[in-house]
């Protein structure tokens, strides 16, 4: 509350401050309506002696009567730019927070969780204005307001209504917050596990569609979605009950302020024809009071969101290093990895442990291993996306930071993204400033620039979404030409050549080889295929390193390192 609720209600406190106004404005406008109007009915009723005693009645009625459709209009309007404005500050910071450690994230969270923070969680925090907040301190008021009026009056009877009108206003709201606890959350975590299954069956459609498990899966995600219906339905079961019970409240408080009036006439206190007026004028204090359960019972909805918010930013302020670095000077460093250790969790065992090892400019390095040795971890703390538990990664002089990727450090992945918008644009991601001379002459390096060039619109040519219009070498060469726009020293590369036939990786591990020539290559892969071509090669194990030297070193001093070769190579 203090971090995601608190400021921004301060911020635009007077603009809430407005809202509430109108609304009460509102309220007010519409309960008078319904009094003047019962007086109106009731006076003329009884064929006044002078149309000018009925005139005033008749004037007000319009003039609340337009009250009663201004003060909401500008009532939501004002609310609705509170929180349109709310909603884009939201947005902006969860993306900044998103956008700095989405590879770590990725690793962490599948992509259902982070669908349902971007769409539910931050369009659910919305509500808490419009459907808590306000309703809120506008019941509490009108409930207050009433209570000073009837006091006027008769303050016994004020009492009376007070609890009556407090069962409404206080303790179904209170029952119901406490019945619907669970349901809420439980409702937004079986939204969250359908975003899951969701998005697993659409990025694995075409594993299960091969494999005949198209029956299964589609089943699986129906199952989850009619848990979903089934919950609502019950939590929209409870609301009917609930709202039943709150309209027998309302009807008893009608009846029994015309009850009350009516002994009011006999005692000579008021005129009758301010019966009608009191009775009609509950209808519209009642509505004004009746979204309060509402109101308190989505409050454990907006916790949950919080919470996930919250664990969210946690994770950034737990694993990202602040952004003030200096620059780097040297246009060849050389990493210096010193003592480093990491582990994911407490008590869990170290992913790398105790590493030490050297990497001079220009090195072609490959890291090799079992899948869990510590690989992929290994090149996030090198690009900056994690720290070191303990020990340091230099770049020379400099502790690496995240701030240096892009600027020293450039990563090529297993799976780059690559956008729906035109090559050209696409390799701009690497340099918003590029020239089409400079995206050619990086096409050309990257040797795609052949096929490029037999395409309709050459580098203006669309690529389609997930650059589906290209094979994977493709795509990857395209991905690689972004890369080396980029022009760092040092390039990360994690299997970019997974998933290509031996020829086709082969051929791309040469073209960047021969391109980046000049360059640091950090290449971690999880097999020997092209190993041959690099200056060095490094064996993880639990997190150690377990073997270490140049490829003719290791044929000749390791049988397990030759073995290993042979058996990749199909010799």
């Amino acid at each position: 509350m203090n971090e995601w609720m608190i400021p921004y209600i301060k911020k635009n406190k007077g603009r809430m401050t407005l809202t509430i106004f109108f609304a009460i404005l509102g309220v007010t406008s519409g309960a008078m309506l319904l009094f003047v109007s019962g007086y109106l009915i009731s006076k003329s009723s009884l064929q006044p002696e002078n149309i000018m005693i009925v005139y005033v009645p008749i004037v007000s009625v319009r003039a609340f009567s337009i009250g009663q459709a201004v003060f909401p209009y500008l009532e939501k309007l004002v609310s609705h730019d509170i929180v349109l404005r709310i909603l884009a500050d939201y947005r902006k910071r969860v993306y900044n927070i998103l956008e700095p450690q989405a590879l770590f994230l990725q690793s962490r969270y599948q992509t259902g969780d982070i669908l349902s923070v971007l769409s539910d969680d931050i369009e659910k925090l919305q509500d808490f204005y419009i459907r808590t907040l306000f309703p809120s301190i506008v019941g509490v008021v009108v409930y207050g307001v009433f209570a000073i009026v009837l006091g006027f009056f008769d303050w016994m009877f004020m009492l009376m209504m007070l609890g009556l009108l407090g069962v409404i206003v206080f303790l179904v709201p209170f029952i119901s917050y406490f019945m619907m606890q669970k349901n809420h959350v439980l409702i937004k975590q079986k939204r969250g596990k359908l975003y899951q299954h969701v998005t697993d069956a659409m990025f694995g459609q075409l594993d299960w569609l091969v494999s005949g498990r198209v029956r299964e899966v589609i089943s699986q995600v129906a199952n989850e979605n009619n848990n979903l219906i089934n919950k609502e339905n019950s939590v929209n079961t409870w609301h009917h009950i609930r709202d039943s019970f709150l309209r027998f409240i309302v009807g008893i408080a009608i009846i029994a302020m015309m009850i009350w009036a009516n002994i009011q006439v006999g005692d000579g206190a008021i005129s009758a024809t301010i019966i009608a007026a009191f009775v009609l004028m509950m209808f519209s204090i009642t509505d004004a009071l009746l979204p309060m359960s509402d109101a308190v019972e989505e409050i454990p909805t907006y916790l949950d969101s919080l919470r996930r918010m919250i664990k969210l930013q946690e994770q950034e302020n737990n694993t990202l290093v602040p952004t003030m670095v200096e620059e780097i000077t040297c246009k060849e460093p050389t990493i210096h990895i010193k003592n480093i250790r990491y582990q994911y969790e407490e008590n869990s065992r170290n992913v790398i442990d105790n590493l030490s090892l050297t990497i001079e400019p220009g090195k072609k390095i490959a890291i090799l291993g079992k899948s869990g040795t510590g690989k992929s971890t290994l090149l996030k703390m090198l690009a900056g996306l994690i720290e070191p538990n303990e020990g340091k990664i230099y770049l020379d002089n400099f502790e690496m930071n995240r701030d240096y990727l892009a600027n020293a450090v450039s990563v090529l992945n297993q799976k780059p993204h690559l956008f729906h918008t035109t090559i050209a644009n696409n390799i701009r991601i690497g340099k918003a400033n590029a020239s089409e001379e400079e995206i050619i002459d990086v096409l050309k390096k990257a040797q795609i620039m052949e096929l490029v060039e037999q395409l309709p619109k050459g580098i203006h040519t669309q690529m389609d979404e997930m650059g589906k219009r290209f094979s994977g070498g493709e795509r990857q060469r395209i991905a690689f030409a972004r890369v080396l726009i980029q022009d760092t020293p040092i390039i990360l590369m994690d299997e970019p050549t997974t998933g290509l036939d031996p020829r086709t990786e082969r051929d791309l591990l040469s073209t960047i080889l021969e391109a980046a020539e000049d360059k640091t290559i950090i290449w971690v892969t999880h097999h020997l295929a092209g190993a041959e071509l690099m200056d060095e090669i490094i064996f993880l194990d639990a997190g150690k390193i377990k073997l270490y030297g140049s490829h003719l070193d290791l044929m000749e001093s390791s049988d397990y390192y030759r073995t290993l070769y042979q058996m990749d190579d199909g010799s």
